[in-house]
């Protein structure tokens, strides 16, 4: 995501493939979309490193997840140091060399619609938080206003 003029040089990054400098957010969700767990770094740190910092944070907070599904910026060595370290499975989801233009992957969706759903919240439109940490607790707020939301919506 952009960042503004508030945010610090020193928590921001350029990303070269998307050629914006600001930072990213890293998630992981269940099954539902639903938020477990949210690291927001800079812009230039790559998805392996933050998965080092993120993975374990998942596997303190919730020990019976075993199975994580991931996009192909998570290959590498990070699987096995996942199995090793953390007794987590990585399993990779990549396109195939055959496919042309969009193509919805399996389980990569969810992890796409929490993040649309988190960009409905005005304040995570753009990043304006001046700390990581904070950014962070802005997305577990935008997270909590949603699924309480959802829980109050009346069933027909």
């Amino acid at each position: 995501m952009k960042g503004a003029a508030t945010v610090a040089a020193a928590s921001r990054g350029y990303d070269g493939g998307k050629k914006i400098n600001g930072r990213k957010r890293h998630v992981v969700t269940d099954c539902l979309g639903l938020l477990l767990v949210v690291r927001v770094t800079a812009a230039s740190v790559t998805d392996r490193d933050a998965a080092r910092l993120l993975l374990p944070r998942l596997r303190t907070r919730f020990t019976k997840i075993s199975l994580v599904w991931a996009d192909g910026g998570y290959t590498g060595e990070l699987v096995s140091w996942a199995k090793r370290k953390l007794q987590l499975t990585l399993q990779i989801v990549k396109r195939t060399d055959d496919m042309e233009g969009f193509v919805v992957l399996p389980r990569r969706w969810m992890v796409e619609r929490t993040l649309g759903w988190l960009l409905n919240s005005r304040r995570l439109a753009r990043d304006y938080e001046s700390r990581c940490d904070t950014a962070e607790a802005m997305v577990h707020w935008s997270m909590i206003r949603l699924m309480t939301r959802q829980l109050a919506r009346p069933r027909a």
